[in-house]
């Protein structure tokens, strides 16, 4: 940022609108002092919700740009969410009966915005929907979020030529202390939205029909095998078109080398992960991890709270 440059815009500006610095100021709620600071380009040790509320009063927009060794930021933060990207789409590829789509855009009845990853398996006419997410800032947020694209899924689906029965909608978080320690903290909120785990999904998604559609927490499972005939007609209503699919949230580890951030692993590194190869087991982890100096992570953290509790929801 060049102060100099800033402060003869914010000086030109003051003049063309007709404004004394006394009136910039009072209207800002600062000293005159800080006005003819900053239209003489010195801005060093200016608070800078100071010089946002000039820059309102003026109607100038700000943006702060962050770089890292010439390259843009943005670039840098999304690295570690394509990585995410590459490691799913790569089991998803591996999966028999399964095909999927990236970066799926939409505007269905005004709303706006864009799928992670769409997939979908024809045999049982299911629809997966997944938010990826390198960490959890909003809970809420992501409730609503993901809420908003299992309503509109069967529209974007069915212009791809995918006409679903079933909406499934799943949320993979990387694996870090952080993360976990939100889920832990969010437990109740995120739980009670994504009830299952990444268990479930490993066993789901060799065969989505096989499972059912279990959905976890409070009243159990709707429309799991055996609880359609005689069982409250819930399955007899699931032909028709009225089923809901899985929803879960998992966590995406990654112990390979080679990128910017080096893995998607838990922040201190760990030993000992199982692996298989190429099954979806590896796909999530949701059991506590071994640190280095062969310490488990202790009774009631974020690690236990999830492997504690059933697959399928708070139990």
């Amino acid at each position: 940022m060049n102060d100099l440059a800033v402060g003869t815009l914010f000086r030109a500006i003051r003049i063309r609108r007709g404004k004394r610095q006394e009136d910039v100021a009072e209207a800002a709620g600062v000293s005159r002092w800080w006005v003819s600071r900053v239209e003489h380009g010195h801005l060093g040790g200016l608070p800078l919700d100071r010089l946002r509320a000039l820059a309102d009063v003026l109607e100038i927009r700000l943006e702060l740009v962050a770089s890292w060794r010439g390259a843009d930021g943005a670039r840098i933060v999304n690295e570690r969410h394509s990585r995410m990207h590459e490691l799913v789409a790569a089991r998803l590829a591996a999966m028999p009966g399964w095909e999927y789509a990236t970066e799926v855009t939409f505007s269905e009845w005004g709303e706006r915005g864009v799928i992670d990853i769409m997939a979908w398996h024809a045999a049982s006419r299911t629809l997966l929907v997944i938010e990826l997410k390198t960490e959890i800032p909003d809970p809420a947020g992501l409730v609503a979020q993901v809420d908003r694209y299992r309503r509109l899924a069967g529209e974007v689906g069915r212009a791809r030529g995918w006409n679903p029965l079933v909406v499934a909608t799943w949320v993979l978080v990387a694996e870090s202390d952080l993360n976990r320690g939100q889920l832990a903290r969010h437990q109740v909120v995120l739980r009670n939205a994504f009830p299952l785990d990444g268990r479930f999904l490993r066993r789901w998604l060799r065969d989505p029909a096989a499972c059912g559609d279990a959905r976890g927490g409070g009243g159990g499972q709707v429309g799991s095998p055996g609880a359609g005939a005689g069982a409250g007609g819930g399955g007899a209503r699931a032909g028709a078109g009225g089923r809901r699919g899985v929803s879960g949230l998992s966590f995406l580890a990654d112990a390979t080398r080679g990128s910017t951030t080096g893995r998607l692993g838990p922040t201190k590194r760990v030993r000992g992960r199982r692996t298989s190869s190429g099954g979806p087991e590896t796909l999530t982890s949701d059991q506590p991890t071994t640190h280095k100096r062969g310490n488990r992570a202790p009774t009631g953290g974020p690690s236990a709270s999830v492997a504690s509790r059933p697959a399928a929801g708070l139990g």
